[in-house]
């Protein structure tokens, strides 16, 4: 951390906290000289304040970017664009693994320069959690775990080496091995501090702690009142780098919560009604926080479920103020009494302690006691569904989807059973989202000892499977003895981390598999994730539910989606009583009682104390001690990403964008899932043909996220979701579209191929909420690996968008109620952006020119979603990471 050299507000002031002196910029000093009634802002808003005068240098950081924010005051927002740097920096291994990648191959461009190469190193700390890799192969046995991470180790030596050799390559870049636990979750409980602390020329400054991530749950830690977010590869990279991350000041929603939840409630129902309210109150690319009396009714771990979740409210963050809670939080997880000292004095010096007066954009209010039992789904976390209409919702949901009323039934070969339209074939308590929620996991596991204490268990046909986000989980679990009822039903422990939320639920059985086919089975599965996307958890899972993990536990005893669990008994008791899921649901004083119990501070502390050792298969990896990594030309897991051959030292500029052809027209809420997906990889595709030639057996795929090391296999993987849909090619599911002029219908990979021996551009037509969901840089880079030089949609996600632009692909976006279907789009059309090589400016209007097969031309205006002056610094240059290599050249 170097300060900036300018203090215009005189803010630099010393504090002493536990006999130590430490310099901090003072917001209350600023203030007073001359930033009348910041004090007023909200709290998320101070720490960007804070962080622009730290850094305030009159290049990145200027004086009218810290006027801009007490400007935000008359207004409540502003089109002021600031420079913000994060303290740190938070990777998972599938984001992770690319991102070094990439670092390794500016390496070898600076040295092409003959400059350098230790040059591209990370200047900020940076942790990578490998978490997303480990699949449920194995489940339902006692052995599950240890099984499933042989195979992992197994899976990923290649990756798993690449990585290691970067820790040991790059600066300030610390991992934490396999079987540890999920980032978010190990970012939460042992990463995160409140309030940061480092030296400058020997001083000691104290500054609020705060981050972006290459996941966009990072928002999870808002929860702890570390302001962070996710953003993609690319930008995280730059960051490392230096490079500060270009925003406009946010509009800020104030959403007020009161009163409590009500017995027989949780969290996750609680989250679950957050997202659909903010959902439609339409909160994307600004912030959320939260603030009202009844924020001393949520536990830490209920206010990190919800800022967990921002990106499906679609907000940049959910922000918790400093408060009791808090301190309560940092001490109950292991961390010691001077840091509690230091995030307490220094958050009630700097006005970042919680209280209400506090100044909006926007508010909105929710009593809590009105919350009740809610699931979400089949296919967006804003599918909101109450519990009471859960049974006759799915009916209708089932009948919209498939056409028919009357249901498939199918039998299971080698078995007793059959399963049928509605079927759960998946009961999975996964994710970061609730697994961090100790309330949630003890309420599990009090439902699955009363069930087991009357004779229940789950229905044959459910793979069920427990991948908490930390060992912690487990040990509490384990000291309360619920391990052992949830092992009774098959919630086995099957690894630490992400698992089927990430599309990782392993493979179903052959003869499950072979039922659903035989009759098209439209089958479920219900997880306690953040994500249900289409085609996301299962490819051979139609409709997907998000609930909490007691509510996976009851639906693994129910076995079917139109059960009512309200009305319908689970079972009988050995003296032929019925038995409902409110005998066995435990109430909330129990869930209290049994957690005071069984969990303490010395848990944490002993499970992080070793974090960095991995089990024995991690430090048995060998790797070669050099700064220029030896690529492998014949693996199939890292190769030398292609962005920064023969780059030039001058910036492209403008390009023309002429006579382009549509290589696909999407509806709505096209997911990063749908563009990149990072489960299943399909032996009939593109990327199936690609392993053949390398001899690849499918028993040896593994998944597109642990692929994203190698972009022969992401370019195929390419808008190759099994679910997506494109327009161009009615009666197709999956990644195919319409070459033209000929008119043939074929993979789009394949397509691609025969559009670059033509020399053709390509654009993608979308509808709204373009590129939702996960931040996954892949989709961008895909997209220009591809060849498309143009996404025009009807609105954009804010992390797609901007890796987009940090891609060198242009957004634009629809205006004067023109989109795909009122254009009459079918992709036959050559579409040109007009003039462009004549430069254009952030948010300009761009005139588009869209010839039709007719030889009628229409000629449309469109939004720029270039929305800042750095942005179009990016995209001038082909992209970010080109803009950062240039200047540091």
């Amino acid at each position: 951390m170097k300060p900036g050299n300018k203090n215009s507000y005189n803010s630099l002031k010393s504090i002493s906290i536990n006999d130590a002196e430490y310099k901090y910029y003072s917001l209350s000093e600023a203030e007073k000289n001359g930033l009348d009634g910041i004090s007023k802002l909200p709290k998320s808003l101070k720490v960007l304040l804070e962080n622009l005068l730290r850094y305030e240098d009159d290049l990145s950081v200027t004086k009218s970017q810290i006027e801009a924010i007490k400007e935000w005051l008359k207004t409540k927002k502003s089109l002021t664009e600031i420079a913000y740097r994060p303290a740190r920096v938070l990777l998972q291994d599938y984001t992770g693994i690319p991102a070094v990648a990439d670092l390794a191959a500016m390496r070898e461009a600076v040295k092409e320069k003959n400059k350098d190469p230790n040059t591209i190193n990370p200047l900020s700390a940076v942790d990578l959690v490998i978490d997303h890799s480990v699949q449920v192969d194995k489940s339902a046995n006692k052995d599950s775990f240890e099984k499933n991470v042989d195979i992992e180790f197994k899976r990923n030596g290649e990756r798993y080496s690449f990585l290691k050799w970067g820790q040991q390559a790059f600066n300030n870049f610390r991992i934490v091995p396999p079987g540890t636990g999920i980032c978010h979750q190990v970012n939460l409980e042992y990463l995160s501090k409140v309030v940061w602390s480092e030296k400058f020329q020997d001083e000691d400054y104290l500054f609020p702690d705060t981050l972006v991530g290459t996941d966009s749950h990072t928002t999870m830690v808002n929860g702890l009142s570390v302001l962070g977010w996710g953003v993609g590869g690319i930008e995280a990279e730059a960051g490392m780098l230096g490079q500060p991350i270009s925003m406009l000041i946010p509009e800020v929603i104030g959403f007020e919560v009161k009163n409590k939840m009500p017995e027989g409630t949780t969290a996750t129902d609680l989250v679950l009604t957050v997202v659909k309210m903010l959902r439609d109150k339409g909160v994307v690319g600004k912030f959320v926080e939260f603030y009202g009396e009844g924020l001393k009714n949520l536990t830490l771990a209920d206010r990190a479920t919800i800022a967990n979740m921002a990106p499906e409210y679609g907000a940049t963050c959910g922000f918790f103020p400093i408060d009791e809670e808090t301190l309560k939080y940092l001490r109950f997880s292991g961390r010691d009494e001077s840091t509690v000292n230091i995030v307490e004095k220094y958050a009630k010096e700097q006005g970042l302690w919680a209280n209400d007066q506090v100044e909006f954009t926007d508010t909105l209010s929710l009593d809590m006691s009105t919350v009740v039992p809610t699931i979400s789904g089949p296919k967006r976390p804003q599918d909101k569904v109450l519990l009471t209409d859960a049974s006759t919702g799915f009916k209708k949901v089932f009948e919209d989807a498939t056409g028919r009323k009357e249901q498939h039934v199918s039998k299971v070969s080698g078995t007793d059973y059959e399963i049928k339209d509605g079927s759960i074939l998946i009961a999975a308590i996964t994710s970061c989202t609730n697994t961090s929620n100790p309330n949630v996991l003890i309420g599990a596991g009090l439902l699955a000892k009363k069930a087991v204490e009357l004779g229940l268990d789950t229905k044959p046909w459910v793979k069920t499977s427990l991948a908490p986000g930390s060992q912690v989980v487990t040990d509490y679990l384990a000291k309360a003895g619920l391990n052992v009822f949830l092992d009774k039903l098959g919630f086995n422990l099957v690894g630490y981390g992400c698992t089927t939320c990430i599309g990782n639920s392993g493979p179903l059985p052959e003869e499950i598999v072979q039922a659903i086919d035989k009759e098209n089975i439209y089958a479920v599965s219900v997880l306690s994730g953040n994500r249900n996307f289409e085609g996301r958890i299962s490819p051979h899972i139609k409709a997907n539910y998000l609930a909490s993990p007691p509510l996976v536990v009851a639906y693994a005893l129910a076995g079917h989606m139109e059960f009512d669990l309200y009305k319908e008994p689970l079972g009988k008791s050995k003296d032929g009583k019925d038995i409902f899921l409110k005998d066995i649901w435990p109430s909330n004083k129990e869930i209290e009682d049994t957690l005071r119990e069984s969990l303490n501070a010395e848990m944490f502390v002993k499970r992080y104390s070793n974090v960095s050792e991995g089990p024995k298969q991690w430090q048995e990896i060998k790797t070669e001690n050099t700064s220029i990594y030896n690529w492998d030309a014949g693996s199939t897991y890292v190769k030398k990403p292609p962005f920064f051959e023969n780059l030039p030292d001058q910036p492209e500029g403008f390009k023309p964008i002429e006579d382009a052809r549509p290589l696909l027209i999407l509806g709505d809420m096209v997911t990063t899932d749908h563009i990149s997906p990072a489960g299943n990889i399909q032996k009939e595709s593109p990327t199936g043909e690609y392993f053949m030639e390398h001899q690849i057996l499918p028993t040896d795929y593994n998944s597109y996220g642990s692929r994203r090391g190698n972009h022969e296999v992401m370019m195929r993987g390419t808008f190759a979701n099994i679910r997506i849909r494109n327009e161009m090619a009615p009666g197709t599911e999956g990644g195919f579209t319409k070459l033209y002029p000929e008119e043939k219908v074929m993979p789009v990979y394949s397509a691609v191929e025969e559009y670059k021996k033509r020399g053709t551009d390509l654009v993608v037509i979308g509808g709204k909420e373009y590129g939702t969901g996960s931040s996954r840089d892949w989709a961008a880079k895909g997209t220009k690996l591809l060849g498309v030089k143009v996404v025009i949609a009807e609105s954009f996600e804010r992390i797609h968008r901007s890796n987009l632009i940090g891609m060198g692909v242009l957004p634009l976006q629809f205006t004067e109620g023109n989109d795909r279907l009122n254009l009459k789009l079918i992709g036959s059309e050559l579409i040109t952006v007009l003039q462009i090589e004549e430069g254009i400016n952030a948010s300009d209007h761009v005139q588009v020119e869209i010839k039709y097969a007719s030889g009628d031309i229409k000629k449309i205006k469109t939004l720029c979603r270039i929305d800042t002056k750095n942005e179009l610094e990016y995209y001038k240059n082909g992209g970010i990471l080109q803009y950062v290599l240039r200047n540091m050249i």
